[in-house]
This record gives structure tokens, C-alpha cells and sequence, in this order.
């Protein structure tokens, strides 16, 4: 017969399995008791809600707590930071903010009853350059060889993922440069502009990296150009806007989360620790990389600080076109 474990055995099963219990309630030490619910401004599909996904789930073990991501869509993100901003500072509510809802939306929308400052940082986790890119019936595969295409054929018009997003401005940056005429048809999300891109319905457009390596290694829509200050691993092959003399498109969009302003320092700390876990996964990483995001993980006050300044860009250009969300 075989004997059971010795009372030293168990005692040191018992030490181990309080060691566990115990590292997990130290990570989740200042999460608030009830469920933790993300705001995502946009609806579900896309590469805004699977982020959120993945990172909320991957919290959520970390926290010990339950986080359910919730899709509160409508002007571009502003309906879900107002959520956050007008519920309690306990830390029940993240919202998850993107590059265009926090650096944009403040200019783009004179009648916004919130700014930045009414928020605390988590984590600024992924970016991604955008990518200009064509429908192959332009015979164009080069910068100067798409200008002098749109010079020819003055009606083309361009598509953005939305009205209010760098994918909108940067496309009248390039009428401005260029001295070009391109109609701003605007879509909602990248989803149904990359529809109509691929489709060959709008022939140019500003998109995300994510929504558009395939059709690109697919031969379906042809690169020209990305946005970000160096080449994209994504698209080594494909240059920046600025190593072609045009330092001033340099932008990338990116995902993260916040808590409102005045949330208890414990539940913010508890906040970063878990989301640094979360992007710091090597399978929730390798899921964002797929996505074509640079997973950069960027905590602290810098980031409200990079925002702000960020801010200041947009909202001179915003002011030179005269743009108004409302």
C-alpha cells in the first residue's frame, strides 16, 4: 500500500499554496472589490475592441477581479470619457482612449465638457504608424509618381477612418502641400474604410497598419508610404513620409487606458501593475504584434505630458482647416 504524503510534506504543500494566494492579493491590493468595467468608445470590431480584450482579460487575472469591456460608441470616444468622467473617482470605470480621442477630440470639439487633465494615465501600451496607401488601378507606386496621378485626375477623392482622426488631416495636409483638390470622404472605423478601399469605391486613404498588412501582402491595395519616424518591421520595405522630405506627417496612432482623475493613488498602482503584466505577456504581446501594434508599455506622468503636447500640434492644424466636430 501506498503511503500518504508526510506532515512535512503537507505542511509545505500548505505554505505553497498560501505563497500563490498571497502574491495574487499582493498584485491585486488597492483593486476595488467589484467588477472593473472598460469604456470603449467605438464599436466592437476593428483593432480598438480586441485590444481592450485581450489587455482587459489578461488584468483581470492579475487583479483577481472581474473586467467586462463594454462598447459605448459615438463622437469619436467623447460618450464614453464623459461616462468616466461623471461617475464616482473609484476606479470601477477605465476608459480605454486612443490617439485621436485624446490628443484631437479636445480641439476638434468646442463644446467638449471634459479635457485631459480630468484624467490619470494607466498605461499608453501600443502605436502603429498609418499607412498611405492606393487601390491597385492607380498606376502609381512612389509619393511623387501618386502626386502627379491626383494632379491628373483632380476628382479623386480620399477616404479617412474617420471625420476628426489623423487619417482626416493628414489627407488635407496633402491637398495643402501638393496643391491638390481630394474630397474628404469620411467613414465609420477602419473596418468599413478598408471595405471600400479594397473594393476600389476610394482609390487613396490614410489607414491602420493593423487593418491593412494583409491586403497589402495580398497584392490588394499597394503601400506608399507610413507615418511614423522610422520604417515599420511591419513594412521594411515601405518609406516613411519623412525620409521622403515630409518630416512634418510623422504621427502613429495608439491605444490606452485611463481612470479619472482623483481615483485613490492604491487603485492606480494596482491599475499599472497589472496592464504592465498584460502587455509584458509573451502571448497577449505576440497577439498585438499580429495586430501590427509596437507594444510600448509607456507608463507615468510623461505620457499626459506627451499628450498635451501632442495637443498643441493638432490643434493648429485643426485651426488652419477650419475643422469644428460639432
Amino acid at each position: 500500500m501506498t503511503r500518504g504524503p508526510t506532515r512535512h510534506l503537507v505542511a509545505v504543500m500548505l505554505l505553497a499554496s498560501l505563497s500563490v494566494l498571497a502574491g495574487r492579493d499582493a498584485s491585486a491590493q488597492g483593486a476595488p472589490a467589484g467588477t472593473v468595467r472598460v469604456m470603449v468608445g467605438v464599436p466592437a470590431g476593428g483593432v480598438v475592441d480586441p485590444y481592450a480584450r485581450l489587455v482587459g482579460e489578461h488584468m483581470a487575472a492579475t487583479l483577481g477581479r472581474t473586467v467586462i469591456v463594454e462598447n459605448k460608441p459615438g463622437a469619436n470616444g467623447n460618450i464614453a470619457a464623459q461616462m468616466v468622467v461623471d461617475a464616482p473617482a473609484d476606479g470601477s470605470l477605465i476608459w480605454l482612449g486612443t490617439q485621436s480621442m485624446t490628443e484631437i477630440n479636445p480641439s476638434a470639439y468646442p463644446k467638449l465638457r471634459w479635457s485631459m487633465k480630468d484624467f490619470v494615465p494607466i498605461i499608453k501600451g501600443v502605436e502603429a504608424p498609418l499607412v498611405l496607401v492606393t487601390h491597385p488601378s492607380i498606376p502609381a507606386r512612389t509619393l511623387p509618381e501618386l502626386i502627379a496621378y491626383l494632379k491628373s485626375n483632380p476628382k479623386i477623392g480620399y477616404a479617412s477612418f474617420s471625420p476628426g482622426t489623423p487619417s482626416h488631416f493628414l489627407g488635407s495636409q496633402m491637398n495643402e502641400r501638393f496643391g491638390l483638390d481630394m474630397a474628404h470622404i469620411p467613414y465609420k472605423g477602419s473596418g468599413p474604410q478598408i471595405n471600400d478601399m479594397v473594393a476600389g469605391h476610394v482609390a487613396v486613404g490614410f489607414s491602420q497598419l493593423g487593418s491593412t498588412t494583409q491586403h497589402i501582402a495580398a497584392g490588394k491595395l499597394n503601400a506608399i508610404a507610413v507615418t511614423s519616424a522610422a520604417r515599420s518591421t511591419f513594412l521594411p520595405d515601405v518609406p516613411t513620409l519623412k525620409e521622403l522630405g515630409h518630416a512634418d506627417f510623422t504621427t502613429t496612432i495608439w491605444f490606452g487606458m485611463f481612470v479619472r482623475a482623483g481615483t485613490p493613488e492604491p487603485l492606480v498602482t494596482a491599475y499599472v501593475t497589472a496592464a504592465k503584466a498584460a502587455h509584458a505577456d509573451p502571448g497577449v504581446k505576440s497577439a498585438l504584434q499580429k495586430m501590427g501594434f509596437h507594444v510600448t508599455a509607456q507608463t507615468g506622468p510623461q505620457v499626459l505630458d506627451d499628450i498635451l503636447a501632442q495637443g498643441e500640434r493638432w490643434a493648429r492644424l485643426i485651426k488652419a482647416t477650419g475643422f469644428t466636430a460639432d
